[in-house]
């Protein structure tokens, strides 16, 4: 049932002198939620009772749709064009149009939609831009031709992991009725217990699961013999009759790891220190694949200790084909750039 049929309805109810609260709850008896509000059913019944006959709208005042013709898209479209950000008010300013006029040439014609800004880590340079591409096009070749293997890669990072896990999002979400209140979770504050840990894996698994201890600070020195010297130590031992030949050992650029001396070393073991793309801390391996998982797989701990030790188990545990389809992924994610 159209507008106009209710209309009528309303024009032939209040002739008989029905009242309007009486009509709409006819109409709501009748058409549920399609029946038109008290407001509107009362606004047309008073016209009635002032002897309106016509049950079409009448014309409304106001600028027509002709407005949206060549010209004025094309001033809307320069507009935008000059200044990306300006709003559909500032425009109606400019322009002279209605906001619907406006918001239709923007829409409809223009084809255009108004997305916040992404908030980025940093702006690149044009230098970094074309480093980024640079590296990762060097890299490529290097695999591409075999002269690279990815089963020569081992890759680590850091990363704190907290005793207590709250969970994500996704895992807190529960089924409730319709009455029940929504679950809670006390959001983790910022103080609780946490632990800095250092991992490094080639595709065949884990090399070194390393705990700083609370209040070590994490110099160049610390990196080399806590974290490096152990590393090389386990691919020898693991690669008896090769050692460290053809070993490419790929990390981000932190201060720690970018310093002469751990450049010195590395050469002084015959690895190859894979280039890291310039302030991109948040591509190596283990941010966009490892401690996400580790950390959506962990149940809380009562220490350091015991968090470590459930880090070791859920890694060895750890299908080998994972580790290797994490370096592939990230083969394509450079093919990518």
């Amino acid at each position: 049932m159209d507008k106009e049929n209710f209309r009528f309805y309303i024009k032939v109810r209040t002739a008989l002198n029905i009242q309007a609260i009486a009509i709409h709850d006819e109409l709501r008896t009748v058409f549920g939620d399609d029946a038109p509000s008290f407001l509107t059913v009362a606004r047309w019944a008073q016209c009635f009772h002032e002897d309106r006959e016509d049950i079409q709208d009448e014309e409304r005042s106001g600028r027509s749709v002709a407005e949206i013709i060549p010209e004025n898209i094309e001033q809307v479209r320069n507009i935008v064009v000059d200044d990306p950000y300006v709003t559909t008010e500032e425009l109606q300013g400019q322009t002279g149009l209605s906001y619907g006029t406006v918001h239709r040439i923007l829409s409809d014609h223009l084809k255009l939609r108004k997305v916040t800004a992404r908030y980025v880590p940093k702006q690149l340079t044009d230098s970094q831009r074309s480093e980024r591409v640079q590296i990762c096009k060097e890299n490529l070749s290097r695999f591409e031709d075999g002269s690279w293997r990815l089963c020569d890669v081992v890759t680590g990072d850091e990363s704190w992991f907290f005793h207590q896990q709250t969970g994500q999002k996704a895992s807190n979400a529960a089924w409730v009725t319709k009455e029940d209140p929504p679950p809670t979770i006390v959001r983790r504050d910022k103080f609780a217990p946490k632990t800095l840990f250092r991992i490094f894996f080639k595709s065949t698994g884990p090399i070194l699961i390393h705990r700083v201890e609370r209040g070590q600070t994490v110099d160049h020195q610390y990196y080399i013999e806590n974290c490096l010297q152990p590393v090389i130590e386990e691919v020898t031992k693991r690669r008896p009759l090769s050692g460290t030949l053809a070993i490419k050992i790929h990390y981000d650029n932190g201060t720690s790891h970018a310093h002469q001396a751990v450049f010195d070393y590395l050469r002084s073991e015959r690895v190859t220190i894979v280039p890291h793309l310039p302030n991109s801390p948040d591509l190596s391996s283990c941010d966009f694949w490892l401690f996400d998982l580790i950390k959506r797989n962990l149940s809380d701990q009562a220490d350091s200790n015991s968090l470590h030790h459930a880090i070791i188990e859920f890694l060895y545990s750890l299908d080998k084909v994972e580790f290797k389809k994490n370096f592939i992924n990230g083969f394509n994610e450079c093919n990518c750039v």
